[in-house]
């Protein structure tokens, strides 16, 4: 059965590099364990600028991971703080004065114009 591998861009670039420098398919494709065709495909992508196509997609693809990553950091903390609110909102300290019924609630302050 045919082993299956993924090699990054850097690694296919090097390969193309090293060929083009004057290193022999068949010392290549041996020192890698690569397929000779496979390493000729590779040059050819190299010398028609797929790979740095790749590569600018590859960083602008970890750039949006890196500043969702940040963003999840701050919807986390986020929404702690919210907890926090609301639980000391709940077990806030109420004045002796203020009403304890549960039936008629807590008493509405009065605004300016409404006391006036």
């Amino acid at each position: 059965m045919a082993r299956h591998r993924t090699h990054s861009i850097e690694f296919k670039r090097q390969v193309a590099q090293d060929y083009l420098a004057g290193e022999t398919l068949h010392s290549l494709a041996r020192r890698h364990d690569l397929s000779r065709n496979l390493i000729r495909i590779w040059i050819q992508k190299f010398e028609g600028g797929v790979f740095d196509d790749e590569a600018a997609a590859v960083d602008t693809i970890e750039a949006y991971e890196a500043r969702i990553a940040a963003l999840e950091r701050l919807v986390g903390r986020q929404a702690l703080e919210i907890e926090f609110l609301k639980g000391a909102l709940k077990h806030r300290q109420r004045p002796r004065s203020a009403t304890t019924s549960v039936v008629t609630g807590p008493a509405a302050s009065l605004s300016q114009k409404d006391a006036g």
